[in-house]
């Protein structure tokens, strides 16, 4: 597998793994019906420095990284990560997390937080936590979860 940055070309692959994730609602606070150009603004916007994993020419995951804040606060990686279905269980974004961390510390970031991780999505927060990360905060009914309504969102931690 090859972690590397996305161009333009991988859209359609990128579009076909963000959209039903995104469509879903269980995972991202971001709005359930958002069109094409709408999930293109978000996730490709001009923060974002974005990434591919790639197998034999098959875009299997991707991820951003960018400042979580600015100021003050720009020392401070934020992520966010998608599997294609397809992949999952495949180790995609346990290499995509480590790529990220690696390519943060290279910009010379000193710490990485994801701000709003949804505790129903437990896969995530186990790996999260495997690969170093701890949960510094419980945010109580943060997120409203299509199946399982108002469920805790965590702030999750990691000095680099």
């Amino acid at each position: 597998m090859t972690i590397r940055p996305a161009h333009d070309g991988d859209w359609p692959s990128l579009l076909a793994m963000l959209k039903p994730v995104f469509s879903a609602g269980e995972t991202y606070a971001v709005d359930r019906d958002l069109d094409d150009d709408a999930i293109r603004t978000f996730w490709m916007m001009d923060a974002h420095e974005v990434f591919v994993a790639e197998r034999d020419g098959q875009v299997l995951g991707t991820y951003y990284l960018m400042p979580n804040r600015h100021g003050g606060g720009a020392h401070v990686a934020n992520c966010g990560y998608v599997t294609a279905a397809a992949a999952q269980g495949q180790g995609i974004a346990s290499a995509m997390c480590r790529h990220s961390l690696d390519r943060a510390r290279q910009r010379g970031f000193r710490a990485m937080q994801f701000n709003h991780v949804v505790s129903t999505n437990r896969g995530a927060v186990a790996l999260w936590q495997k690969l170093g990360f701890d949960i510094v905060g419980i945010l109580p009914g943060a997120f409203h979860h299509p199946v399982h309504g108002y469920v805790d969102a965590f702030v999750m931690f990691q000095t680099l």
